[in-house]
């Protein structure tokens, strides 16, 4: 299995997480991941496979969805962060955007990003530098500035969302499903600035995704999830080269198998038997 290159200490360690709701229902089952700094990964996997629960557990936010970390732990810059408030984190360095596309819906545009610098003791005039630099990443933004965010189209909400992350200052973005419900040209603007985001401003992102190819487009690495659990890892590159992942995640085949497991077994088996 491809890994990251190894650094002493890496940006963020996801070890070996299991995480749990209502005391009973097993979501994630042993995931572990990692990011570099200055890195994009890609978290792939269908609908249910776990993404938004590793990304909330990241960020911890499961406590208010009545989950738990109960195995394993997690590390940003070397230091436990696992059993930080969502406030606490984001002070480190770490901000989530939300599946969804969650703005304040009655406050404009600029009162929405002017929200994402509220953990910050910062100036007046450093935040009315930042906001000219979310402008400058996000025009269409600028142009809507004193527009109220319920009114504004799926793409210029996801803009928001993600402008209103950068006004904290963050190190790592966990950005959550940013192309769902958006036209393909919008998705492919919205990827061309987090990679720009990634370049200029050195902002790593741990990026939850369904659309595979976009994301592996973009992406430096890419961890596969499937009912809880990494079934694949590796460069993104690799991963979209890899059959046995198109053939999953574009329905080439006509066999009907179920599952990335059964896929990766049968071509295991069947290259044993050949």
């Amino acid at each position: 299995m491809q890994t990251q290159t190894a650094t002493a200490t890496p940006y963020l360690n996801v070890n070996n997480i299991e995480v749990i709701y209502d005391h009973v229902i097993l979501v994630l089952k042993g995931v572990s991941l990692q990011v570099e700094q200055g890195r994009i990964v890609a978290l792939l996997g269908a609908n249910g496979a776990g993404k938004t629960t590793t990304l909330k557990a990241i960020s911890n936010l499961l406590r208010a969805e009545r989950g738990d970390v109960t195995k394993g732990n997690i590390e940003f810059k070397g230091a436990r962060v696992d059993q930080l408030t969502p406030s606490e984190l984001v002070k480190k360095g770490v901000i989530q955007v939300m599946e969804g596309r969650h703005c304040f819906q009655h406050l404009t545009v600029e009162e929405n990003l002017l929200t994402g610098a509220y953990t910050r003791r910062a100036s007046r005039a450093d935040i009315r530098r930042d906001l000219e630099m979310v402008y400058n990443y996000f025009p269409r933004l600028k142009q809507r500035r004193n527009s109220q965010s319920g009114y504004t189209s799926g793409g210029e909400q996801q803009m928001t969302a993600i402008g209103r992350a950068l006004m904290a200052r963050p190190e790592m973005i966990l950005l959550d499903e940013p192309s769902m419900g958006l036209a393909p040209q919008i998705v492919e603007e919205i990827f061309e600035i987090v990679r720009d985001l990634n370049q200029r401003e050195k902002v790593s992102f741990l990026l939850a995704e369904q659309n595979t190819m976009v994301a592996l487009r973009y992406a430096d690495f890419g961890y596969i999830l499937e009912n809880g659990r990494v079934v694949m890892e590796g460069a993104a590159a690799e991963l979209s080269a890899n059959e046995d992942v198109k053939e999953f995640y574009l329905g080439l085949s006509s066999a009907g198998r179920k599952s990335f497991r059964e896929v990766k077994h049968y071509r295991r088996r069947k290259r044993w038997l050949a």
